[in-house]
């Protein structure tokens, strides 16, 4: 008897994989929530990559920002959303404890790279609004290129820590996709999540408001002073403005705060099939993002493709 015991726990599978709570159905339907911002996301951004590529004109420093944001989000979909894609077609995680963790890894760094370069476009629009500085020159390209680089780096610093001890990857929601662990009650993973929460969520959406509410306001006042065509131009960035703030909210602070229900909730109280929305949400930003920062851009539109469009209304 004793030989068999210390037998079986020798064989016992080295990652555990907790039941899923949904049914075939569920997985079903997750499934295919998961193909359909698999393929759009990812034609979505390849669109802005092409984009890119074929026109010169683009490749001007503010652009930099956004194909940073286009190639974070297409990388989230090759790396993440297919993974997460086949293991609800078979109803369970597929990738193994270190599957797990790269994923959980991958996934959580793709996705600070993406916010925190719209945090950092806001900024740089509002700062050529209201400074309204001639753009084209080598600091340009210098200071953007310093803001992507930065944007990586600063995601590495929040990333990397999980995998050396602050906190861990594992399993999350219904079983199918790896994260942070939400529901470690560890004072190491509590520290942790209370600052990424912090650091990285908290801090660009005030960052964003704070820009954007300036951006609106330098707007108006321009349009009190042009009546004609600046006003239909002050109602173009108001709606895009508007929308970039919702998607933004609705796309991630759903995901945050099941994350710290499950963290500081008591045990049980988010259930895997309530943490499936918030996940899904946050997966469909990479929809999002190109749409509204590339097709509802006029920047992308002949005749004026390298001017920024809040820069031309102040300073043209």
């Amino acid at each position: 008897m004793n030989t068999n015991w210390t037998l079986n726990l020798s064989i016992g599978p080295p990652f555990d994989e907790p039941k899923t709570g949904l049914s075939r159905t569920g997985h079903t339907i997750v499934a295919v929530l998961l193909g359909f911002i698999l393929v759009f996301g990812f034609l979505n951004n390849l669109i802005v990559l092409i984009l890119f590529c074929k026109f010169k004109t683009l490749r001007n420093p503010v652009n930099m920002l956004l194909l940073n944001i286009s190639a974070s989000d297409m990388l989230v979909c090759i790396s993440g959303t297919t993974f997460s894609f086949a293991s609800n077609i078979h109803g369970k995680w597929i990738g193994g404890e270190y599957g797990c963790m790269w994923y959980g890894f991958v996934n959580s760094c793709f996705g600070i790279v993406s916010l925190i370069s719209l945090a950092i476009l806001s900024y740089e629009r509002y700062s050529t609004l209201t400074l309204c500085n001639k753009r084209g020159s080598e600091s340009d390209y210098q200071k953007v290129l310093l803001g992507v680089g930065g944007s990586w780096l600063y995601s590495l610093i929040w990333t990397v820590p999980p995998l050396i001890g602050w906190s861990s990857y594992g399993i999350e929601g219904a079983g199918t996709s790896c994260s942070v662990r939400w529901t470690s009650e560890s004072a190491k993973s509590v520290s942790y999540i209370i600052c990424l929460f912090i650091f990285c969520l908290v801090i660009p959406v005030m960052v964003m408001l704070y820009c954007y509410a300036r951006l609106l306001y330098a707007v108006k006042q321009v349009g009190k002073i042009r009546k004609t065509s600046a006003r239909k131009r002050e109602f173009h960035v108001l709606f895009m403005v508007i929308t970039t703030v919702i998607c933004y909210l609705i796309c991630w602070m759903p995901y945050g705060v099941i994350a710290l229900l499950a963290t500081f909730g008591r045990p049980g109280l988010v259930s895997p099939v309530a943490s499936v929305i918030p996940s899904i949400l946050a997966k469909s930003s990479t929809i999002c993002n190109p749409i509204i920062y590339i097709l509802m851009n006029k920047q992308v539109r002949p005749p004026c493709p390298t001017l920024v469009e809040v820069h031309y209304y102040c300073c043209y």
